[in-house]
């Protein structure tokens, strides 16, 4: 009985630190989009990197939260439109839910789905869930029009991994983002 009770207190311990939920997310310097500094609800602050900053490549980024930490990288070099994460016990990937169209996401953490897309067609500063039956997810510029700080508004279940969180918000700031 002690051993199955200090099991489940181990696991309710690594459940909560994967629940981790996102409520910002601002670039370090004001003038580059390639590092990105995430904020929690509890206040724990994570990073969000380019692998090779200085070869300025787009396709490979690194994030780090506590003892989380993983990688986010493009699943085919020739094509924007899927996106695989990696990290911990869990593996995210993103595609598009229409061929060319980079505003509308399909994303999968092997147990949930989500649909995500940019609110306006013509902007990019405010993304939110389609549809989504367990809550709702939207992101939005802290300055209209300035991509550089984000308030993240995540109102999805406990059981939604902290990685499938940190999918949604990469692809919004990857893609609101200018590639310089």
């Amino acid at each position: 009985m002690r051993q199955l009770l200090s099991i489940l207190f181990f696991v309710a311990i690594a459940n909560g630190a994967m629940a981790q939920v996102l409520v910002a997310a601002y670039t370090r310097y004001d003038d580059s989009f390639g590092e990105w500094y995430f904020l929690t609800e509890d206040e724990e602050e994570g990073t969000l990197n380019l692998r090779w900053l200085f070869e300025e490549n787009w396709t490979e980024w690194d994030y780090r939260l506590g003892e989380l930490s993983g990688s986010i990288e493009l699943k085919w070099k020739d094509s924007p439109e899927e996106w695989e994460l990696r990290g911990g016990n869990h593996i995210v990937t993103a595609r598009t839910v229409w061929p060319g169209d980079l505003k509308e996401w399909r994303i999968n953490d092997g147990e949930h789905t989500l649909t995500l897309r940019s609110r306006w067609s013509n902007r990019l500063d405010e993304w939110e869930l389609r549809s989504s039956h367990d809550g709702d997810w939207i992101m939005y510029t802290v300055y209209e029009g300035d991509p550089r700080d984000w308030v993240i508004d995540d109102r999805l279940p406990e059981e939604y991994p902290f990685e499938t969180r940190l999918m949604l918000a990469f692809l919004v700031l990857y893609h609101a983002s200018p590639k310089r």
